[in-house]
């Protein structure tokens, strides 16, 4: 049986539910509130895009839902409900296991994100050996075989080589790849194609379309590129000073941001007349909504 799941065998429900979370981070002047009551889900099979302007929130949701900022200095309330519990209650070693395993994130900067020191085949066998217990033996033919899925040519050879030695597409891939290797129910993407040029830009977007229908996994993709979310989302909620001020189908906030006044709203306003400008099979204009 191939290890990958198709999307009809995943059930119609709720992947992830995030409710009322507040993020603060400690300051010398005192608590500085970052989110404010953020309020999401997304179902299986599902895109949700979160956009807003740098610094509205965004990055600091999705690093709360996984458990990834510093408990010393960030005071973190709120629900994020995952397979029917709270992820916030479990334990240090159960989290890891479900953020590695059942969630996966795709950072912006696959650079600083892998290790400099580990080929990237070791890496990705590190996830799949911690994670879901594999022998070396069987964690490699597993490794070699999402390097190929992610598009990465010549996958056996190219395994022996470092983060230094491949393009930042190619990295980006690698980054997917070892985010998928536990065929995660959700994937968090925060805007993983910001670094890339155009070209890549559209191939990777591609890729996680693909892999995502192939998967069944929902999706949160973490934006400012309006080209990218009008061609991938399903559902949009724009964030602005750490709140949701706004949420609907993709279409039809964009339709409603053109004559909308609600903070935000702007950007979209001016990426709105580029979010139908596609290729003919269906690529992205990803040109950035600077």
């Amino acid at each position: 049986m191939s290890p990958w799941r198709r999307a009809a065998d995943v059930a119609e429900t709720a992947a992830l539910e995030v409710r009322d979370l507040r993020v603060g981070f400690d300051a010398p002047d005192g608590l500085v509130r970052a989110v404010n009551g953020v309020s999401l889900r997304v179902d299986a099979g599902e895109t949700l895009a979160v956009v807003g302007e740098s610094g509205c929130g965004k990055s600091a949701t999705m690093l709360a839902v996984m458990g990834l900022l510093d408990p010393a200095s960030t005071i973190v309330e709120g629900e994020v409900l995952f397979g029917g519990q709270d992820l916030r209650r479990l334990s240090d070693a159960r989290r890891r296991e479900v953020r590695g395993r059942d969630i996966g994130m795709v950072f912006q900067d696959p650079m600083s994100s892998l290790n400099p020191v580990m080929s990237i085949g070791d890496q990705v066998d590190e996830v799949l050996r911690q994670h879901l217990r594999l022998s070396r033996t069987d964690a490699r033919a597993r490794t070699l075989e999402l390097l190929a899925r992610v598009g990465i040519p010549d996958a056996a050879g190219r395994a022996h080589a470092y983060p230094h030695q491949f393009s930042g597409g190619m990295r980006q891939r690698v980054m997917i790849a070892m985010a998928l290797a536990c065929r995660p129910r959700v994937l968090i993407a925060d805007e993983p194609t910001t670094a890339l040029d155009v070209t890549i830009q559209a191939q990777i977007v591609a890729l996680v379309r693909d892999l995502q229908a192939e998967l069944g996994m929902a999706v949160i993709w973490i934006s400012h590129d309006l080209g990218v979310v009008a061609s991938l989302a399903d559902r949009v909620a724009v964030m602005y000073a750490g709140r949701i001020v706004e949420e609907a189908p993709v279409h039809e906030l964009f339709a409603r941001a053109q004559a909308s006044l609600q903070p935000g709203a702007a950007a979209l306003r001016a990426a709105a007349g580029r979010a139908g400008h596609r290729t003919a099979a269906g690529d992205p204009g990803v040109a950035a909504a600077a």
